[in-house]
């Protein structure tokens, strides 16, 4: 046991939620030690595709007003997050294809957010390798960047905001005592006035001393395949599968959805299927013999919607259960996590992602 850890906030989780929650606080004048069992942003927020998908028509309607506010927090957190680091994040597609069904467009016309339906001269503009026979797609007004730069960057930015960052540290329990709480870790022990569940996938275990929680690992399995960098420039959507270019020749394809519990193992024949999928759109792609493969965990919740807000215990919050769509929540729920806790009115209302609504 190495010391005894004080703060005026302590956060479990070092994914994106979590350094972001704490940078947003640091801002603010706070000191905040994160903890998290692994290295920083090895889990679900280094294994995201990085699609910001403010209007993906998966999302439950319910999650709009975070998305949009996040989608107009996101230059000036990609700004303080550069210039922290040192290290830059650009946004690598700025647009993105969706694929639609013709019978719902006839019914519904343009969305919010579409921008029409793609023409022919802008597929050979932004995709001049993909196959769009068969289909039809809009565009969207939705960016993409790769987690690996957000993996390199966040914990530094954190750490140079003057944050405290204890790696390979398990959180054992958290007790609320007179003016704040006590956290008990595999390493030091942590004295602060409020704490933050942001363990993502792992948020629901109860020893830990905050109760049930309904939240469950979704795991994703995803893959990189290879295609000159020109002939695709935007990500594409298509039912079953999803590519994400990444400006240098390689595309993020993904994702599985798999109730498998805590297995983040990696299947080749999984892998080898989406790719089939996704070649069948992209055919001048490659999948090589030693293709990049990896499985992350997502936080999922039954309603698809995110856990944010006061926890059950005194001095105890919850910022947990953003499924697919963490990276792009992370700025908006740094925000309005840091102005429920200071005592503001959030620029978005908490009332429909409290954890007493199971």
């Amino acid at each position: 046991m190495n010391g005894h850890a004080v703060a005026d906030v302590a956060i479990a989780g070092g994914g994106i939620i979590g350094l972001s929650l704490g940078l947003e606080l640091e801002r603010r004048g706070l000191t905040v030690v994160v903890i998290d069992r692994q290295q920083a942003m090895s889990s679900a927020s280094w294994a995201a595709g990085g699609m910001l998908a403010v209007h993906d028509p998966q999302n439950p309607a319910a999650l709009m007003p975070l998305c949009v506010r996040s989608w107009e927090l996101y230059p000036q957190y990609l700004k303080r997050v550069e210039t922290l680091s040192g290290k830059k994040v650009p946004l690598r597609t700025r647009r993105a294809m969706q694929h639609v069904v013709t019978e719902h467009w006839a019914e519904n016309g343009t969305r919010t957010g579409a921008g029409g339906l793609v023409t022919e001269a802008e597929l050979a503009e932004f995709a001049p390798g993909l196959d769009a026979s068969g289909h039809i797609f809009e565009w969207l007004d939705e960016g993409s960047l790769d987690p690996n730069d957000v993996r390199e960057a966040l914990p530094a930015a954190f750490k140079a905001a003057g944050g405290t960052l204890l790696e390979e540290t398990e959180m054992l329990s958290v007790e609320s005592v007179t003016g704040g709480v006590f956290v008990r870790t595999s390493r030091r022990h942590v004295s602060a006035h409020m704490f933050v569940n942001c363990c993502g996938a792992w948020a629901g275990e109860t020893e830990r001393g905050l109760g049930a929680l309904p939240v469950v690992p979704v795991k994703g399995q995803m893959a990189n395949l290879r295609c000159r960098p020109e002939r695709l420039r935007c990500v594409v959507r298509a039912p079953g599968i999803y590519l994400v270019p990444r400006g240098d020749g390689r595309v993020t394809i993904g994702a599985t959805i798999e109730h498998v519990g805590f297995d983040e193992r990696v299947d080749e024949g999984s892998i080898r299927r989406m790719a089939e999928a996704a070649i069948s759109l992209l055919p001048e792609a490659e999948a090589p013999p030693q293709m990049d493969m990896w499985a992350g965990l997502r936080p999922g919740t039954p309603d698809g919607l995110p856990i944010l807000g006061a926890a059950g215990q005194e001095h105890c919050w919850h910022a947990t259960g953003h499924y697919r769509d963490g990276i792009l929540l992370a700025p908006v729920t740094a925000q309005v996590m840091a102005q429920a806790m200071l005592g503001e009115k959030p620029d978005v209302s908490l009332d429909a992602y409290a954890s007493t609504r199971f």
